[in-house]
C-alpha cells in the first residue's frame, strides 16, 4: 500500500495559523488534514469531488 505523501497546501498561510496539508498521491483517495492536529482526523475526498473543491476555491478570490 502507499503511504500518503503530505504537503502543505498552496492556499495556507505563512502565519502558522489556518494550515492543511493534502495528500494527493493515492491513486483512488485524497486526504486532507489540519497541520495543527495530525492525529485529530483526516478528510477523505474522491479524485473527482477533490478536483470539483480545488475548481471551486481557485474561482474565489
Amino acid at each position: 500500500m502507499t503511504k500518503p505523501e503530505w504537503r502543505k497546501s498552496s492556499r495556507s498561510g505563512d502565519s502558522g495559523g489556518e494550515c492543511v496539508e493534502v495528500a494527493d498521491n493515492l491513486a483512488d483517495r485524497v486526504l486532507v488534514r489540519d497541520t495543527k492536529d495530525r492525529e485529530g482526523g483526516t478528510l477523505t475526498f474522491g479524485p473527482e469531488s477533490w478536483r470539483a473543491f480545488v475548481t471551486e476555491v481557485a474561482r474565489r478570490p
